[in-house]
């Protein structure tokens, strides 16, 4: 019966605890109108949130929807990043320079 109740709890815990460990990056959805840089998809990093969301509009995605993000190299994926619309490179070289 112990060992029952321990496994029980086990499971309990991970089931609440794991999620909040497992959140993903997730991607919007660009339509007609993004500019070319974001003409399928704007990643966002952490939860989906309005900020993530107006930094993805601030970076030229007019949002449609949400998705996961993909991988093939024919679509056009721009980053959420700060508040306006620099992406990761940028931010990077700006960051190496000071």
């Amino acid at each position: 019966m112990k060992r029952l109740l321990c496994i029980a709890s086990l499971a309990l815990f991970t089931s609440l605890a794991l999620p909040a460990t497992l959140s993903a990056d997730g991607c919007y959805l660009c339509g007609s109108g993004s500019s070319d840089a974001c003409r399928d998809y704007c990643r966002y990093y952490g939860e989906e949130t309005w900020d993530n969301r107006k930094k993805c509009e601030n970076a030229g995605c007019r949002v449609s929807g949400t998705g996961s993000c993909p991988s093939a190299s024919n679509y056009h994926v721009c980053d959420a990043v700060g508040t306006n619309s620099k992406t990761k490179k940028d931010v990077l070289v700006s960051l190496l320079r000071n």
